[in-house]
């Protein structure tokens, strides 16, 4: 899917040189949506073209790490207990 979005020229003029403003807001998209239990991990890199720790690392930096609650841990204890 392809979305053109039209800023202003005074808003474009305020854009630091160099800058590019689609990945910014593909990046921000992914974020949020990461945040809003809407796409994986996974999904979020094969879009952004990250790998695992930088995945990681991206969606650290923006708050937007889902939080670890007691069902992740029983899920997780149980992924344990199975490998022994």
């Amino acid at each position: 899917m392809e979305v053109i979005v039209t800023l202003p020229d005074e808003l474009e003029a305020m854009l630091p040189p160099g800058s590019d403003p689609a990945r910014e807001l593909l990046e921000v998209f992914m974020a949020v949506a990461h945040r809003r239990d809407r796409l994986t991990r996974f999904q979020v890199s094969q879009v952004l073209g990250l790998d695992r720790w930088q995945t990681e690392a991206f969606l650290a930096a923006r708050d937007a790490l889902r939080p670890y609650d007691l069902a992740d841990l029983a899920v997780d204890r149980a992924t344990l207990e199975s490998l022994k």
